[in-house]
């Protein structure tokens, strides 16, 4: 395979973090030649860490982008809302493009972005569904597939987000409100629209959703709580769960690099003491629901129910598939599936398998992802598991979801998707 170069708007969590180790990991495949990244530190470390050339180190995307191109393929990474200009501008330009999940925040911009799809056809154009790249998802559809249970008729399935992940991301954090950046179920769970999509194969029909904001509230504020977990009485914040002190500072803090850059135990604190992950939860401007069941129909009769919760111990996918003449469930992080045959009352056959252990986070599906986005770029083409054509779907989906959430409403997926269709063509 051809060596290939990358540029990256964002070195932040999923830019840094999750995609280009795997070029850090296997450098005779691809190098990190270019960044764009609003936070100095941030920006400075990612230059250090893949040895970037000053003359090709950004604060802006509108900086990098405003330059001839600079790289073969192009991650970004950025933020939610900010999908859309770069990735069109990089598209123009003639870069192989790794979009992350969401699209964008805005429904006009997915539909627009899936139409651009179709404009490069040469160009690899893919989405961060990562999900269909860990041996967990891909065993299941290759269960699916096989047809051994029979026909699928039912999903149930569950992202258990974890109480301390919510606190971070959904109420803290960058996801907190979706006037912002998007609704919980876009941000996070377009992921999930997508699996389903993958594992049925089939349109999805028609939507109901329900869900709200329960207990990340002020109402839940109580004497003794100060606004920042630092100032809070001592007893009161011993017995929270959802204390800043207990999530960042303590021996085994979680997401301590995105709290701070150079997460020191002092500049940990500073950061709590000013920043946005010091403060109480029930004392922030989030407003995404902690809560949510969706109920899906599909062609051919197939439906599906997904639930997110905040309030779960573990942070993981679980999942229960139902045939005609069998069923599976399993868990993601687990990495564990188990079959059940049906053969005769007290006689079905029960297998457990273990997908096979792969490096990299999402269950080895960052690696996955970069890994077939790689070898595409180097290909000079080619469409992936994730093309931007195939994940427009999913995240209408989650708009959808979101609109008869709000509206109490069952939504037509078609008409839904047409009306889309037609806003876009208005307003441009």
């Amino acid at each position: 395979m051809k060596k290939i170069t990358v540029a990256i708007i964002g070195a932040g969590a999923r830019g840094m973090y999750a995609y280009v180790p795997y070029l850090k990991e296997n450098p005779e495949l691809g190098e990190v030649v270019a960044v764009a990244e609003p936070h100095e530190l941030r920006r400075d470390i990612c230059k250090k860490e893949y040895n970037i050339n000053d003359e090709n180190v950004f604060e802006t995307w509108e900086d990098l982008l405003d330059k001839d191109r600079l790289s073969d393929a192009i991650i970004i990474a950025n933020n939610d809302e900010s999908h859309y200009e770069p990735t069109k501008l990089a598209l123009e330009k003639g870069y192989h493009v790794l979009l992350e999940k969401p699209m964008s925040n805005k429904l006009e911009d997915i539909v627009k972005l899936g139409e651009l799809a179709k404009e490069y056809p040469n160009q690899v154009f893919m989405i961060c569904h990562v999900l269909r790249y860990t041996t967990f998802f891909s065993k299941l559809k290759e269960i699916v597939d096989s047809k051994e249970l029979g026909e699928l008729v039912s999903i149930q399935h569950n992202e258990n987000i974890g109480y301390w992940h919510f606190a971070h991301s959904f109420t803290r954090g960058n996801w907190r409100n979706s006037n912002e950046t998007s609704p919980l179920i876009l941000a996070k769970s377009c992921h999930d629209m997508d699996i389903l999509l993958w594992l049925t194969n089939k349109k999805c029909t028609s939507i109901s959703s329900f869900g709200h904001l329960t207990h990340m509230r002020d109402k839940n504020f109580k004497d003794g709580m100060a606004d920042r977990c630092l100032d809070c009485e001592k007893e009161v914040e011993k017995n929270c769960p959802y204390s800043a002190k207990k999530l960042y500072l303590s021996e085994k803090p979680i997401f301590a690099k995105i709290v701070h850059p150079i997460p020191t135990d002092e500049n940990l604190k500073e950061a709590l003491r000013i920043g946005p992950y010091g403060r109480c939860v029930y004392k922030c401007d989030n407003n995404v629901v902690d809560h949510m069941v969706t109920i899906l129909e599909f062609e051919d009769d197939v439906t599906a129910t997904f639930n997110l919760s905040a309030f779960t111990e573990e942070c993981n996918r679980t999942i229960k598939l139902m045939f005609t003449h069998g069923e599976v469930g399993g868990n993601h992080v687990k990495n564990t599936i188990e079959v059940k045959k049906f053969k005769k009352y007290g006689e079905n056959t029960i297998e457990t398998i273990t997908p096979e252990e792969v490096v990299g986070g999402h269950g080895g599906g960052d690696h996955g992802i970069m890994a077939d986005f790689v070898k595409l770029v180097s290909e000079n083409g080619g469409e992936g598991k994730t093309s931007a054509t195939k994940s427009v779907e999913s995240h209408i989906m989650a708009f959808a979801a979101e609109y008869s959430r709000l509206n109490k409403e069952v939504v037509d997926l078609q008409k839904f998707w047409n009306n889309a269709i037609n806003d876009t063509t208005v307003k441009n």
